[in-house]
C-alpha cells in the first residue's frame, strides 16, 4: 500500500469536505431566503436559461479538466505545454460558443420557451467566458491533490450570494438578480483561483499536442454531452409539455436534494477520481481505494436518504416554503435514490475516466437516455406526480448498467460493493422503522425534530454494533481528538 498516496487521499478529502461544509451550509441558507422572495416561475426561467449555457460550458472545457486530472505527465515541461493549449482552447471555444448564442438567440429562445427574454439568455451566457479562466485552474489544484486552496477560494465566494443576489433579489424581484449573482460568483472564483494560482497563461500552442489530448477528450467531451442530457434533457421536454410553474418545482426540488448529497459527493468525487488516477496500473490498490470510499459515502449517504424521505415535509418546509409544498414527495424520493446512485452511479464514472475509458461511461449514459426521453415524454402527458414517480425509478436503470461495466470491464467484484454497502443501508432501514414508530405519535414540530435527534443517534448506535465500523468510529474520534489536543497546545 503507497502510504504517501492515503496521505494525500485524506487530507484532500479533508479539506474538499470543508469546502462542501462550508459552501452547503451557505447554499441552502440563501436559497431559503431566495424561494421566499421570488416566485417559483423565476426559478423556472433561470433553470431553462441555465440549461442551455450548461449545455454550451461542455464544450467549452471539451473534457481537458479530465484529462489534465487523469493523465500521467512525463515531466513538469510536458504538462506545462499541455495545461496551456487546454486553456487557450477553453477560451476560443467559450467566446466562440458565446458569439452563436448571440447570434441564434431569437430561435434558441424559441426552441427553449425563454421568447421574451432574449437579453437575459445573453447576459447570462457570459459566464461560459468566465468558467474558461476557472476551470483549467481547478484542475491543476485538483491534479496536485491541493484543496486547502480551493477551500480558501469557496470561503470567499460564499459571501456573494448575500452580498449581490439577494438584495438585487429584494431590490429587482426578477430573475435578473440569479443572472447577476451567478455572473458575479463566476468571475470572483476565476480572479480568485488566477491571482492564488502559481501558473499563468503563456503564448504557446500546438496543433500536435491538441491532437493528443483530443484522443481522450473527445470521448470525456461526449460522456459530458450525454450526462447533460441526462441532466437536462427531460427539462427541454417538461418545458414544452408542462407549465414555466412545474418546470421550477421540477428542477428546484431536484436541485435541494442535490446541494444536501453534494456535502459528500463533492467532498469525495473529486478527490476519488485523482486518487484513482495515481492507481490505474495497480488493480488491488485501485479497487481498495474505491471500495473505501464507496463504504464511507454509503454511511454518510444513506441515512441521509431515508431521513430526507421521511422527514420531507420538514425538509421542504424549511428550504423552501410553504409555496413548494406540491413537491414533498418529489423531494423525499429523488433524496432516497440520490443516496443510492452515489456511490454506484457518480464513482462508475469516475473509474471508467480513471482508467482511461470515458467511452464507457459515454455508453452508460445512452442506456440511460434510451429509456428516460420515452419516460419522461409520456408520463408528462400524465402529470406532475407521474412524471416525478417515474424519473425517479429511471436511475435504478443507470445503477445496473454502471455495476455491469465495472464488473464486465474492470473486473471489479460487485458483491464486495454492495456488501461495504450493507450495514450503512442495514442501519438506514432500522432508523427508518424507528421514525415511523415514533412520528405516528404526533405531529407537532417540536416533536419531529425530536424525532430527528432519536433517529440519528439510533442510526450511530445501529453502526456501532458492527466491529469495523465501531473501530473506524473509535479512530475518527481519535483523530479528531489530536487535532483538537494539537491546536491546544
Amino acid at each position: 500500500m503507497d502510504n504517501k498516496i492515503y496521505s494525500k487521499v485524506g487530507n484532500a478529502t479533508k479539506w474538499s469536505a470543508f469546502t462542501e461544509i462550508m459552501s452547503k451550509i451557505v447554499t441552502p441558507l440563501s436559497n431559503m431566503i431566495l424561494a421566499r422572495i421570488l416566485a417559483p416561475e423565476a426559478f423556472g426561467l433561470v433553470a431553462t436559461i441555465t440549461m442551455i449555457t450548461s449545455f454550451a460550458d461542455v464544450f467549452t472545457d471539451a473534457g481537458f479538466q479530465k484529462y489534465i486530472i487523469q493523465h500521467q505527465f512525463w515531466n513538469e515541461d510536458e504538462k506545462e505545454k499541455n495545461i496551456t493549449v487546454a486553456f487557450w482552447t477553453n477560451l476560443f471555444v467559450s467566446l466562440f460558443i458565446w458569439l452563436l448564442i448571440i447570434v441564434f438567440i431569437k430561435p434558441l429562445s424559441l426552441m427553449v420557451g425563454t421568447a421574451g427574454n432574449e437579453t437575459g439568455v445573453i447576459v447570462a451566457s457570459f459566464v461560459l467566458v468566465l468558467t474558461a479562466f476557472s476551470s483549467i485552474q481547478m484542475a491543476i489544484y485538483k491534479s496536485m491533490f491541493d484543496f486547502k486552496t480551493l477551500f480558501i477560494v469557496k470561503c470567499i465566494l460564499i459571501t456573494v450570494p448575500f452580498l449581490v443576489t439577494i438584495p438585487l433579489a429584494l431590490l429587482l424581484r426578477s430573475y435578473w438578480a440569479l443572472i447577476i449573482g451567478n455572473l458575479v460568483l463566476n468571475f470572483a472564483n476565476a480572479l480568485v483561483l488566477t491571482v492564488k494560482s502559481t501558473w499563468r497563461p503563456r503564448f504557446f500552442y500546438s496543433i500536435s499536442i491538441l491532437k493528443e489530448m483530443l484522443s481522450f477528450s473527445l470521448w470525456s467531451l461526449m460522456d459530458n454531452i450525454l450526462n447533460w442530457l441526462t441532466a437536462w434533457g427531460d427539462m427541454f421536454i417538461i418545458g414544452i409539455m408542462l407549465s414555466g410553474y412545474y418546470v421550477g418545482l421540477y428542477k428546484t426540488s431536484m436541485n435541494t436534494v442535490n446541494s444536501i448529497m453534494a456535502i459528500v459527493t463533492g467532498a469525495t468525487t473529486s478527490v476519488l477520481l485523482t486518487a484513482l488516477s495515481k492507481l490505474q496500473n495497480d488493480k488491488q490498490e485501485f479497487d481498495t481505494m474505491l471500495f473505501k470510499f464507496q463504504h464511507l459515502t454509503s454511511m454518510l449517504l444513506f441515512p441521509v436518504g431515508v431521513g430526507v424521505f421521511l422527514f420531507r415535509d420538514v425538509v421542504t418546509g424549511i428550504l423552501l416554503g410553504d409555496q413548494w409544498v406540491e413537491a414533498e414527495l418529489f423531494i423525499g424520493m429523488w433524496g432516497v435514490m440520490s443516496a443510492i446512485a452515489v456511490p454506484i452511479n457518480t464513482y462508475g464514472t469516475c473509474v471508467c475516466v480513471a482508467k482511461g475509458k470515458p467511452k464507457l461511461s459515454a455508453l452508460a449514459q445512452v442506456a440511460q437516455i434510451a429509456v428516460l426521453f420515452p419516460v419522461v415524454y409520456f408520463t408528462s402527458t400524465l402529470g406532475f406526480q407521474a412524471l416525478y414517480i417515474s424519473r425517479t425509478l429511471i436511475r435504478l436503470e443507470g445503477m445496473l448498467v454502471f455495476l455491469l461495466i465495472m464488473r464486465l470491464c474492470f473486473k471489479i467484484s460487485v458483491m464486495d460493493m454492495l456488501r461495504e454497502m450493507s450495514v450503512p443501508l442495514f442501519c438506514s432501514l432500522i432508523m427508518a422503522g424507528v421514525a415511523l414508530l415514533l412520528r405516528s405519535l404526533s405531529t407537532s414540530f417540536i416533536w419531529t425534530i425530536a424525532c430527528i435527534l432519536i433517529c440519528m443517534v439510533t442510526y450511530f448506535a445501529s453502526v456501532a454494533l458492527f466491529p469495523r465500523e465501531r473501530a473506524e468510529m473509535k479512530q475518527y474520534a481519535r483523530l479528531i481528538k489530536n487535532k483538537i489536543r494539537r491546536k491546544g497546545t
